[in-house]
């Protein structure tokens, strides 16, 4: 389902940004959106720590999360508004969510559905590999997996689903 990337004022369960003192010391959420209307939000196992994704959230994306929670994020792909698991039923259900200082940063922590996968491609973590520090110099910089072996089958999960990756 295509959406706006704002939600009408009128909406909003967020504070007008007024002080640099209600910003970092208050007791309001006031998040800052960028240009494009998007907050980044790192998302993390609630039990473990690991970081399982990074994704974006628009305003309506942010307050479906609070109102809901389970995690939903824009899609800067697809263009649109999508909860976690719609399609692969690996919903993230919100343990705890964090703002960063400034709030222009969303920290997720979250239990997901079956045996914790995230990733679109099959892996645990969307961070299944790491990169490869102080390679030959003038080469492309190598990348080595973390995770060895993918937790799922993506074909399994998502069928015919259009892949979200844009070259």
């Amino acid at each position: 389902m295509a959406t706006d990337k704002s939600t009408s004022p009128v909406d909003s369960i967020f504070a007008a940004r007024t002080t640099v003192e209600q910003v970092e010391e208050g007791d309001t959420l006031a998040p800052k959106f960028d240009a494009d209307g998007l907050i980044p939000c790192i998302t993390t196992a609630a039990d473990s720590g690991e970081v399982l994704m990074l994704g974006y959230m628009n305003a309506e994306a942010l307050q479906r999360t609070i109102a809901s929670g389970e995690a939903h994020y824009w899609s800067r792909s697809r263009q649109c508004l999508w909860r976690k698991g719609a399609t692969s039923g690996l919903v993230q259900d919100v343990v705890e969510l964090r703002i960063d200082d400034d709030q222009d940063a969303v920290w997720l922590r979250v239990r997901v559905a079956g045996s914790g996968e995230s990733c679109h491609v099959g892996y645990r973590s969307c961070f299944y590999r790491s990169v490869e520090i102080g390679g030959p110099p003038g080469e492309p910089a190598r990348l080595v997996f973390k995770e060895q072996q993918k937790s799922f089958d993506p074909k399994d999960v998502y069928g015919d689903a259009p892949n979200p990756t844009q070259l």
